[in-house]
């Protein structure tokens, strides 16, 4: 056994990893942070989380607690200011460790030369002890598009994302009455998963996000010029994976079949007229788009079957 400490606990994300190393067998949970919640029962975030759980620490104690992973579900500055531990694997959810050539990354691979990596299992294994976890975005569209990389000059990427992508912290663009019977394009040309994604594809990418009015749920839409064979290359590269399925001809992926879950489904059309490929990457951003894949990145890390802790029911096999 290992054992797992959540700092961040009561956000969305921090409750996703919460349910999954409580499902998972070989992690042991030793200390839940949260800064609001601190000195609390576990029942104070979930009355379905019983008296055997440990009651809320702060963050600070919390990575203190001597945890094998920690698990930093916390909003960009926190993660920021985190110092980390060691001898633990951190599996940081927050964005501010992401890019190769970021402060935050930089200042954290400088504390430990060689600890540091980006973390995406299927297709960039994490090497280190210090693992940043993708964007929920950048996980679809890298998972769409990284085996094509080497054969396209650019993509262009059309994305939509359920409400909790945005986190649990209260804004005008999370209010119901303005997410309800509403679509609407944000950060257009501004995004922070639009660098995040060219870092790893190696070329430039036109990313645009929409919200979608649904409480959880990714859906990317990738269009490239390519003359090699999409669907050849994306089947031969997920083959194997327990969590990505490339769907067979003229099916499309659904956000239904994978909301609640860590699986990933992927679609591969052409068009005809404009010689364009079109690839599309449907998941869950708070399963394979965030804990789900800060699981997954720990089992790596730590030694695990990388599907222990998943929820895979939306794969069939």
């Amino acid at each position: 056994m290992a054992t797992a400490s959540i700092l961040g606990c009561a956000g969305y994300t921090g409750q996703e990893t919460l349910d999954r190393v409580l499902a998972h067998p070989g992690l042991e949970l030793l200390a839940l942070g949260s800064d609001s919640l601190a000195g609390q029962p576990a029942a104070a975030l979930d009355p379905r989380l019983d008296g055997s759980l440990p009651p809320f620490t702060t963050n600070a104690e919390a990575a203190a607690s001597g945890a094998d992973v920690l698990f930093l579900c916390l909003e960009n500055a926190a993660a920021a200011a985190f110092v980390p531990p060691a001898d633990a694997v951190v599996v940081d959810l927050s964005g501010m460790h992401r890019l190769v050539d970021g402060a935050q990354a930089l200042a954290w691979y400088g504390a430990a030369p060689g600890a540091w990596s980006y973390g995406l299992p299927e297709l960039f294994p994490a090497q280190g002890d210090l693992i940043a976890n993708p964007g929920c975005y950048a996980t679809a569209a890298l998972l769409a598009l990284a085996p094509l990389a080497p054969f396209i000059e650019s993509a262009t990427i059309d994305a939509k994302s359920g409400m909790t992508g945005a986190g649990r912290t209260l804004k005008a663009s999370s209010h119901a009455g303005f997410v309800l019977e509403n679509l609407s394009p944000y950060a257009v040309g501004a995004h922070r998963h639009a660098p995040e994604i060219a870092q790893q594809l190696g070329v430039p990418v036109c990313f645009v996000p929409h919200l979608l009015p649904v409480r959880r749920g990714l859906l990317a839409t990738c269009y490239v010029q390519t003359d090699a064979d999409a669907r050849a290359l994306l089947e031969d590269a997920y083959a194997s994976s327990p969590v990505v399925r490339v769907l067979p001809e003229d099916v499309a992926p659904e956000l239904a079949r994978v909301q609640g879950t860590d699986a990933a489904e992927i679609g591969v059309f052409s068009d005809g007229a404009t010689g364009t490929s079109i690839v599309i990457c449907a998941l869950d951003n708070l399963g394979k788009g965030a804990a789900g894949q800060a699981v997954q990145n720990a089992n790596v890390a730590l030694g695990f079957d990388e599907t222990l802790g998943l929820r895979l029911a939306g794969v069939l096999v």
